[in-house]
């Protein structure tokens, strides 16, 4: 007697079908965008970058004080700290601050700040302070927090003329935050078009760009930017400063990307779509933004992502040799500099708060970088 087996069919919750029926039919960018809400790293790096540019577009609302308000009594003063508990031992819902008075070390004779328990002032927001212009256009003076007149609140502490630490930084996040994507945008559209020009079409074309980037890339980063940073005249305003450091930026970082846009247009040229395409009568042009691009266009996204990095670390260098953004404009390559000399370090650690934005910036970049990398990549499941 003949013995027949009936395998029962597993049973697969419809939500889930869907589910997988969705990601099967999803794009590319549908597919990065579902593996990386996966990467929690990523995730938090992008909040925190969010943050961070936010702040800078609102910085002059955010700041408590602008770039030219200094106080002589208050040179190098430490971080004033927030209190809810007076002296008294009572217990206050608003946040305050106490005054700081300076005295003389007994040992030491060096300058110290101590603080006046008898005089307290009530952090406040939406507080009146110096004018500025909202978003560059509606002129305000509105700050997002500040304390009681006459007195004076510094989160971080103050530099050497008296200015507060807290509001240099964010009001220096405007330039080391934005000179990073405008170089690397200028670099992307060159490497992408210098480099795919170089790989789809080859021959002797191929070589002469290959030798002028061969050229560029055999010189030393630091004394480049030497002879670059030389070349701009002295005294000019800041804004035109701002633009030719940007124009550094892309004159240098534009070889590494044609690198690799080169490789890429030399691999995808010889696919068979490819050919089709051409065989029917497809314009090279269209070949390039229509077929060849789609093919690699999340690596492109992904390495621009991790070049940024390398942008804000060259834009911190640069002004911290002097080379960049110079005083009494401010970046945190600028705050920096400032901070250079040992005593800074010795006797006011504070002044190199600025470094840790920059290392916090360099690292969300870095592992969104990651992130993106993972997303892009095919053969990851």
């Amino acid at each position: 007697m003949k013995t027949i087996t009936v395998f029962k069919r597993q049973s697969v919750p419809r939500h889930k079908r869907q589910k997988d029926d969705n990601l099967y039919y999803s794009s590319q960018w549908r597919l990065m965008y579902q593996r990386l809400k996966k990467h929690k790293l990523a995730r938090v790096s992008l909040f925190i970058l969010a943050l961070f540019y936010l702040a800078a577009i609102f910085a002059q609302f955010i700041a408590p004080y602008d770039l030219q308000s200094y106080d002589s009594k208050y040179v190098n003063a430490p971080p004033m700290k927030l209190h809810f508990i007076d002296a008294d031992g009572e217990f206050h819902l608003r946040p305050f601050v106490y005054e700081l008075k300076s005295g003389r070390d007994p040992v030491t004779f060096r300058k110290i700040f101590v603080p006046d328990k008898s005089i307290k002032y009530s952090l406040r927001f939406f507080v009146e302070g110096e004018s500025y212009r909202f978003l560059g256009i509606i002129p305000t003076s509105t700050h997002l927090f500040g304390v009681d007149q006459p007195g004076r609140l510094f989160i971080f502490g103050t530099d050497g003329m008296g200015r507060d630490l807290f509001s240099r930084i964010v009001l220096g996040s405007q330039i080391s935050l934005s000179i990073p994507l405008i170089g690397v945008a200028i670099s992307f559209v060159l490497g992408l078009i210098i480099g795919g020009i170089s790989g789809y079409f080859g021959g002797w074309i191929d070589s002469v760009i290959q030798r002028i980037i061969e050229i560029i890339r055999s010189f030393p980063t630091l004394p480049l930017w030497m002879a670059l940073s030389a070349a701009i005249p002295p005294r000019i305003p800041v804004v035109t400063m701002y633009l030719y450091i940007v124009i550094i930026f892309a004159f240098i970082g534009w070889t590494e990307l044609a690198r690799v846009a080169r490789g890429k247009f030399i691999s995808l040229k010889n696919e068979e779509y490819v050919l089709a395409a051409k065989i029917a009568g497809v314009s090279d042009t269209k070949i390039i933004i229509k077929h060849l691009l789609p093919g690699f266009i999340s690596y492109l996204v992904v390495a621009t992502t991790l070049a940024i990095p390398g942008m804000i670390l060259g834009e911190t260098a640069m002004s911290f040799l002097g080379l960049g953004i110079r005083s009494p404009a401010t970046s945190w390559g600028v705050l920096l500099q400032e901070a250079q000399q040992i005593d800074n370090v010795a006797l006011y650690p504070w002044k190199l708060i600025p470094l840790g934005f920059v290392i916090v910036t360099v690292l969300t970049f870095n592992f969104l970088g990651d992130g993106l990398r993972d997303a892009a990549d095919p053969y990851k499941r």
